[in-house]
């Protein structure tokens, strides 16, 4: 069981790894080892994710949700199938957290006070006043 927050434990088989070969570093290890990992988690169907919290994560995942509702996570950041797959399962693990946090409540619109709109106001006039000094000088000449 992977425990991702107190609440929310994923088991290990609703996740699917599959290796494919990286484009990323490796030197000549490059062509013949499969280091690269597309780990897939079925956000639709996973028992163990809440209903609201699989609907957030389904906007959170946006182009990397297939039509099915699968997670597909590629990584190929590191030269080792060992590294790739912790770094996949902590993408994973990341995701889910991010999703399992409640959105926060509307903001509550207020009025302005007296006082706010009578220095906004003041302001209106103090700058109408530097701009209206700006016109052609008038001299009694």
């Amino acid at each position: 069981m992977i425990e991702v927050t107190p609440e929310i434990l994923i088991s290990e088989d609703e996740i699917t790894e599959r290796f494919i070969r990286a484009a990323g570093p490796g030197g000549q290890n490059v062509n013949k080892v499969s280091t690269a990992v597309e780990l897939r988690f079925d956000v639709r169907r996973s028992p163990s994710l809440p209903n609201d919290v699989a609907v957030r994560l389904m906007k959170l995942a946006g182009r990397r949700l297939t039509q099915d509702g699968v997670l597909v996570l590629s990584v190929m950041t590191h030269r080792s199938q060992e590294r790739n797959r912790a770094e996949a399962l902590q993408r994973l693990v990341e995701l889910i957290r991010k999703a399992a946090e409640p959105p926060p409540p509307p903001r509550k619109r207020t009025r302005p006070t007296l006082a706010s709109k009578v220095r906004r106001v003041e302001g209106k006039v103090r700058r109408g006043g530097v701009k209206s000094l700006r016109g052609k000088v008038r001299g009694e000449d």
